[in-house]
């Protein structure tokens, strides 16, 4: 039979067994080092690779990043979300996995087919129900009876947090994440079929004092589109891209309105320190240059034209007389 996911309950239950001695922890590793025949379940097809999963690992690891921005903004408080694991497993197994009443988000992701869920433990959003309306951020689980009021609140936050998941997703594909139902049963939604396999991405979420999970949802059918580029030869790959006309004739307008020092070079000479500091009135300098060679002309501090001075309407003035190629003529006079 195959691994079965445990609710947060059974996990309780397990531990305080445990606790209690009505459960041997060492007949649980004797048991584990035995070798057992895994029955492979059809019905629990892996349709994702290694590879596609350290992708969407990747993905939200990012997407976790920029939630504990997010909420840490809006909350004003300690928040810290980290990405816990990432599996593939049927719906059926995500649907008793998660309390049975919990609150759900249920979201479209065009351009893609299907809807994703968000679903939040009570505590985690119970923690930031109470600091948007202005508490310390104590955890009360009262999804049974959420007012009207508390559940605009609600989707409201998590409504805005879906623009991190388009960020965060923005090197794959451009999704518009649209929020479509609020949701606290997870018996009344059938997205997809029991068998279908879907990725459930686990977030660790800690907020102030309280903690707990953000589980997101995302059906095969979802993923299917794009799955050729959660490959790592589709992250490694580098795509060029042809930049349009437009964008050329913009940068050639901005490069032509931009300002460039020229300047004009009479000549050079070199002296020492001890005829530097000798120097008086009427001293005289020998430039290296004589009187009828073209000057230099640089842009910038690099050589480009050759010239000769003259007057423009009572003006000094610099014609050009050449370019100079590749700007190395000034080494070789």
């Amino acid at each position: 039979m195959a691994d079965e996911v445990l609710s947060q309950n059974e996990i309780d239950d397990l531990l305080s067994a445990l606790s209690s001695g009505e459960m041997d922890p060492n007949q649980l590793k004797q048991e584990k080092e035995e070798k057992k025949v895994r029955v492979y379940d059809f019905k629990r097809a892996l349709r994702f690779s290694k590879d596609q999963i350290r992708s969407l690992s990747r993905i939200h690891e990012n997407f976790a990043r920029l939630l504990t921005t997010y909420f840490s903004a809006q909350l004003r408080t300690y928040v810290q979300i980290s990405v816990a694991s990432v599996d593939q497993i049927p719906y059926e197994e995500f649907i008793r996995s998660v309390p049975k009443m919990t609150i759900l988000n249920i979201f479209s992701v065009a351009p893609l087919n299907g809807r994703m869920i968000f679903e939040f433990n009570p505590n985690v959003a119970y923690a930031m129900l109470d600091r948007l309306l202005g508490g310390r951020g104590s955890s009360l689980n009262k999804v049974e009876s959420l007012t009207e009021i508390e559940t605009k609140l609600m989707s409201q936050l998590f409504e805005k947090a879906l623009e991190n998941l388009r960020e965060a997703w923005s090197s794959v594909i451009e999704i518009d994440p649209v929020l479509e139902e609020f949701e606290v049963n997870p018996q009344f939604m059938q997205l997809v079929s029991p068998n279908e396999t879907v990725i459930v991405v686990s977030l660790n979420t800690a907020i102030g004092e309280s903690s707990g999970m953000i589980n997101i949802c995302i059906p095969h059918v979802v993923l299917e589109p794009i799955i050729s580029k959660l490959s790592v030869h589709y992250w490694m790959q580098t795509s060029s891209k042809e930049p349009k006309p437009e964008e050329y004739r913009d940068l050639a307008k901005n490069i032509e309105k931009a300002k460039v020092d020229v300047r004009a070079i009479l000549g050079e000479s070199k002296i020492s320190i001890n005829d530097l500091l000798n120097m008086k009135k009427d001293d005289v300098i020998q430039l290296d240059q004589a009187i009828d060679d073209p000057l230099i002309l640089k842009i910038g501090s690099q050589p480009k034209f050759l010239g000769q001075p003259g007057q423009n309407r009572k003006k000094l003035a610099v014609q050009i007389l050449e370019e100079i190629r590749g700007g190395n003529q000034e080494d070789e006079r």
